[in-house]
């Protein structure tokens, strides 16, 4: 995985999923995130082969809970996103899917209470030691590679010191967003403590924070001398931000997101949750479109609010 000048997909919770990784693939996303998967979850999946899709499925045991879904496709650009607390389950997750995703990075920056109270996410940054057993672990038993997201710590220097402690795992890259556990989406990104970062390791950093509009990425690039740029809430109210010729309406992405979402058989609670939060950038659930998707349950629901529904019985139809 070459990390230099690419545009990258954030992970984002329930959001991050097959369809919505090759939507923005397909506008121009060189590198896309899943969303990010606790360890204790994956190990307790199988990994199976999905013919009927072509997807390759990590499913858990004695159930039809699809936790990661993914395919050939998109092998050489999916990072799979896990969040943990323990070397040997890190790795032992890692060993499941390293054949099929490009990439195994580890969660260090989340800030929300599942995951900091399982000691995961953002709780991870200020325990130095566990993250060198994690990433090191990792580093001398996979042949994939191997990168971690943080968040800015108290002071510059505390997150350059962390960051070079990183930087001697072994690890590939680091994505660094600009803000503290305690900031909030609101509170401005700090591109000049990402550029202090950068100035101090050898590795790639990828700059994440505050990129809404294609002129962004060259903004923060700049800001920073970051080697990339990842974008997780830009791409989420319009996934056509990582297009170099400009967003595409509104209306046609959602489209778009819908048709991907049946072709790939999305778990319904996940597309509804992507597209409620498209909605509410731009509009409000309490309208007719919000409710209509509040009210579906199934993609055939979605399909006839979204007009796709000659694609959903011609996709339906011609499935084995």
């Amino acid at each position: 995985m070459d990390y230099h000048n690419k545009l990258v997909l954030a992970p984002m919770v329930r959001v991050g999923t097959l369809p919505f990784r090759l939507l923005a693939a397909e506008y121009g996303a060189d590198i896309t995130y899943g969303e990010e998967i606790i360890d204790h979850k994956m190990v307790k999946c199988e990994r199976r082969s999905n013919e009927l899709l072509g997807t390759t499925d990590f499913v858990e045991k004695g159930t039809s809970n699809i936790v990661f879904r993914t395919c050939h496709e998109e092998r050489n650009r999916v990072v799979f996103q896990m969040g943990t607390s323990d070397a040997v389950r890190a790795l032992s997750v890692a060993q499941m899917v390293c054949k099929d995703v490009a990439a195994i990075d580890v969660n260090m920056g989340c800030p929300k209470s599942f995951s900091i109270s399982g000691g995961m996410g953002a709780a991870l940054l200020s325990k130095p030691e566990l993250i060198r057993d994690i990433l090191t672990t990792l580093r001398r038993n996979l042949n994939t590679t191997v990168t971690c997201k943080i968040r800015l710590l108290n002071s510059p220097q505390e997150t350059v010191e962390l960051a070079r402690q990183i930087e001697k795992t072994g690890v590939s890259a680091l994505a660094v967003h600009g803000r503290k556990v305690k900031d909030r989406p609101r509170d401005p990104a700090k591109w000049n403590e990402i550029a202090d970062v950068v100035a101090a390791l050898s590795i790639p950093v990828i700059a994440n924070g505050d990129v809404f509009e294609y002129e962004d990425f060259g903004r923060i690039k700049d800001a920073t001398a970051a080697s990339s740029v990842m974008v997780a809430r830009g791409a989420l109210w319009n996934a056509s931000i990582f297009s170099a010729k400009g967003k595409l309406p509104w209306d046609t992405v959602k489209r778009e997101y819908v048709r991907k979402c049946i072709l790939w058989d999305n778990d319904i609670k996940s597309t509804k949750q992507t597209l409620k939060e498209m909605i509410m950038h731009y509009s409000c659930l309490e309208l007719a479109e919000g409710k209509a998707v509040i009210r579906s349950d199934t993609n055939a629901d979605l399909a006839k609010l979204y007009s796709e529904e000659d694609y959903y019985h011609f996709i339906t139809l011609n499935r084995p």
